[in-house]
């Protein structure tokens, strides 16, 4: 069997969840079948996977035309494949028309949903009509559409009422505990300002309306002054929430002692140190149909407090591997909380009652490590990923 996979997100250039999705699940299926990688962006080295830019004729247009035109640049290069498997709106397209031009199912990976990130008009302009466009056609023209999560999958149903929800299937995100593992790195941990013998919360993520970031900066204006904040958050989707984020980290390093802000990307082992050294990892999110970068602190040994919200419950169980925060939200699409005072006051409550408790913690830690390890393997993942695509190529 062949499987065409086409991704925006392949190493070496990875800023995301899905990119790390797709890495993983590509080693794995490797394993027992022929997959050729279509991936956006600079030519890779690696055996069968292809890459592709975006035409010169569109270099001067709205970057979701110029998605368009790289989706059509790989169509061609799908011939001769069993099954099209797509991951993102940038690649659903591409997968869409693959599927038509050449007769064979394709596979929609879900790991976010236009409709519930409105925000991103701000960052396309109309280009965010074109992409929403994107997604509907090729979710309700797909074969299958994998969720990432049991809270995802209810998700993509309201989002889109048309689709058969026998269609929409469950497989989880997975975790490499090999790589994603408890390190030790005190000088490292020391040329940052990150002192592992004081309690510490941990962001790592990008600057982007869903990851929740300024709610966990204003939640930190009230933990115990002896908390640090060690801040690993780059890559702003606007310069209006990075010049927002600014502020927040402004004000809570005049006001008390350990904020440390890390905006350049560090290398995994450098994050596994950040995350080892943790009292405990937040995860914000007003929207998260996973999260990956829970299972990332899980493995790495680090109790995670994390929203009520999308599948993050299904990751992180509520006083085993860390605390859930509730949270009521908008029904618009943007996960606002109906009342934005009372989740910072929430999250804030939280969060101390774990810092606080670092035996708890390191508890939940342990747990949270062992979670990741056997319910989130990629082994595991690749079979039931494997199976799907033997069940619509008939």
């Amino acid at each position: 069997m062949r499987v065409d996979i086409v991704t925006k997100e392949y190493p070496p250039e990875i800023y995301g969840g899905a990119g790390v999705h797709v890495t993983e699940l590509v080693k794995a299926l490797r394993q027992s079948i022929d997959v050729r990688v279509r991936a956006f962006g600079a030519e890779r080295d690696e055996p069968g996977t292809s890459a592709y830019g975006v035409p010169a004729e569109l270099a001067t247009s709205n970057g979701a035309i110029q998605t368009l035109g790289t989706d059509l640049e790989v169509v061609p290069d799908v011939a001769g494949a069993d099954v099209v498997h797509s991951h993102t709106w940038y690649a659903n397209m591409a997968g869409h028309i693959a599927s038509l031009l050449h007769g064979i199912p394709h596979i929609v990976t879900a790991h976010s949903l236009e409709p519930l990130r409105p925000w991103k008009a701000e960052q396309l302009g109309g280009g965010y009509a074109v992409s929403s466009w994107i997604e509907k056609t090729a979710y309700e023209g797909a074969a299958a559409v994998v969720a990432v999560s049991e809270g995802m999958r209810q998700d993509i149903l309201r989002s889109y009422p048309a689709l058969d929800p026998d269609k929409v299937k469950v497989i989880y995100n997975g975790i490499d505990v090999e790589s994603w593992r408890p390190v030790e790195d005190p000088e490292f941990l020391n040329s940052i300002g990150m002192d592992p013998s004081r309690p510490s919360v941990v962001f790592v993520g990008r600057i982007t309306r869903q990851k929740g970031l300024p709610y966990f900066l204003r939640a930190a204006e009230k933990l115990p002054p002896e908390v640090q904040l060690v801040l690993c958050a780059g890559a702003p989707d606007t310069p209006e929430i990075m010049a927002e984020v600014q502020e927040l980290v402004r004000a809570l390093q005049a006001q008390r002692e350990g904020v440390v802000w890390i905006e350049e990307f560090l290398p995994r082992d450098k994050i596994c140190a950040i995350l080892t050294a943790a009292t405990t990892f937040v995860c914000p999110s007003v929207y998260e149909p996973l999260g990956i970068v829970n299972l990332e602190a899980m493995a790495c040994g680090a109790a995670v407090v994390g929203t009520g919200t999308g599948g993050i419950p299904e990751v992180v169980l509520d006083e085993v591997t860390g605390r859930i925060v509730p949270i009521e939200q908008v029904q618009d699409g943007t996960g606002t909380p109906i009342d934005p005072d009372r989740f910072v006051d929430d999250l804030a409550a939280v969060l101390t009652e774990v810092v606080s408790d670092p035996e708890r913690a390191a508890a939940y830690g342990r747990a949270g490590r062992e979670r990741a390890a056997n319910e989130f393997s990629w082994a595991a993942i690749a079979d039931a990923t494997e199976a799907l695509y033997r069940e619509v190529a008939g």
